[in-house]
């Protein structure tokens, strides 16, 4: 086992896997940027190195900084986290061939996953099923690409083969724009991911995104079952639980199967997510997170199964301790994602927290960094802490978040807080089994507006 642990993030994440090392008894390494010397992991650090001025690409996407602060403080891994440089296949390579362990999949894995073409290709030799669309990227030029596209017939889907997270993809209704958007697509792609390459999907009506966690050691693997993340506003995940409510049991124990024997099909070494479009009838395989999810909370709960130790076994060359037979599922989880910024408009809201109180009883657990008196820096993500709440079924893992909300105080700064309670007290959501357009559609109706009903 690792004696210290560089973690190569900021935020939740990074105290998030600092708890575990703790728990393990792994000294860790933190790295910060001045934008965070106030954080309180840093406190709670073996070791603090700063990395850099605030913005990402000076520090926390500053790859020869990370492994300079690994480097002086002799640390023997880095854990990338989620976000920042967790699925950048360079960095992976960097970290390894400094002569340190990186914690996740291996860079070429990670260099597959990235190319969502590429992944679905060897994803579909495992047995999964596709969204009918391009097996090959789109021509490089716009009417050819528009062509090609279009054989898929319409509505569709155009989106970029490196893009992730909801980012770099656009609807297309009819042929008349077709060309122009896969121009003006491909630009952005080449902007924000360095590859403009362009593929064509089938665009589903209105289907429910549901995940599998897997943990693999390379030869062998287990499921911690399903998760619903369908809740999402522009293709950003919002609300999630697990497990995802109301699928057959059947088929909800076949795709958690076939996620299994695709990681031993392809050697795939790490925790990682299986994002699925489930449309009632069949599982389409969209790509696969080969990192930590932001929602592993979910998982954790409903399993009790910390899916950040198993990472850092892994990584340690452990073969992986866990068989499926003796992985048991307990009730039921749900995870909101409580942002800086403002329920009805999304601007972020970076300030100083006046006042912070975080909520708590049975089954509720808050994964944050932040504090009273901690000011929130403008220059990254607006997550500021994710809220679980866990029930002996779901009908009280909603009451429970539903108190939790009402007891969670978090002033000077605008946040979230009043959308999660109104997405709580909404019939449908109640119900289970929405779309991933479903909020959209309550936002467009005013459902994130001041004053609206809870």
């Amino acid at each position: 086992m690792f004696e210290k642990i560089l973690i190569a993030n900021r935020g939740e994440v990074a105290l998030r896997v600092q708890r575990t090392c703790r728990e393990m008894g792994v000294q860790t390494v933190m790295v910060y940027s001045e934008a965070d010397v106030n954080a309180k992991y840093l406190r709670l650090a073996d070791e603090a190195v700063c990395i850099g001025p605030p913005p990402a690409a000076e520090s926390y996407l500053n790859i020869a900084a990370i492994v300079a602060a690994a480097e002086i403080t002799e640390a023997e891994a880095i854990h990338p986290g989620y976000g920042f440089l967790s699925e950048n296949a360079d960095f992976a390579e960097r970290v390894e061939k400094s002569g340190f362990v990186f914690i996740g999949p291996d860079p070429e894995t990670i260099r597959m996953m990235g190319d969502k073409l590429a992944a679905k290709r060897a994803m579909q030799k495992t047995g999964l099923k596709m969204i009918p669309g391009s097996e090959q990227p789109l021509p490089a030029d716009a009417a050819q690409a528009a062509e090609e596209a279009a054989k898929t017939g319409f509505p569709l889907v155009v989106k970029a083969a490196a893009g992730g997270g909801g980012r770099g993809m656009r609807v297309v209704h009819t042929d008349a724009v077709l060309a122009n958007v896969i121009s003006v697509l491909r630009r952005e792609a080449q902007a924000a991911f360095g590859d403009s390459s362009l593929y064509a999907e089938k665009y589903l009506d209105n289907p429910r995104h549901i995940e599998v966690q897997i943990l693999s050691d390379g030869k062998n693997a287990v499921h911690l079952g399903t998760r619903d993340c369908s809740l999402q506003r522009r293709h950003q995940k919002v609300l999630e639980e697990a497990p995802a409510p109301g699928l057959p049991r059947k088929r909800e124990e076949g795709i958690c199967e076939a996620c299994v024997a695709a990681c031993k099909k392809t050697g795939y070494k790490g925790a990682g997510t299986f994002e699925f479009l489930y449309d009632g009838e069949r599982f389409y395989f969209i790509e696969m997170n080969a990192r930590l999810q932001v929602e592993h909370p979910v998982t954790e709960m409903i399993t009790g199964v910390d899916v950040v130790a198993e990472q850092i076994k892994i990584a340690a060359s452990r073969r992986l301790d866990l068989k499926q037979k003796e992985i048991r599922f307990f009730g039921a989880a749900m995870e909101c994602r409580i942002n800086a910024e403002d329920p009805a408009t999304f601007v972020p809201s970076p300030g100083l927290i006046r006042q912070y109180h975080a909520p708590g009883g049975n089954g509720v657990r808050v994964d944050s960094h932040a504090y009273g008196g901690y000011e929130v820096p403008p220059y990254y993500d607006s997550l500021l802490a994710k809220l679980v709440a866990y029930g002996e079924d779901r009908k009280q893992a909603r009451a429970r978040m539903q108190s939790a909300l009402r007891e969670y105080v978090i002033d000077g700064i605008a946040t979230n807080l009043p959308l999660h309670a109104r997405l709580l007290a909404d019939a449908a959501f109640a119900q289970g089994g929405v779309g991933i357009r479903y909020l959209e559609s309550k936002i467009k109706e005013g459902f994130a507006a001041p004053g609206a009903a809870v």
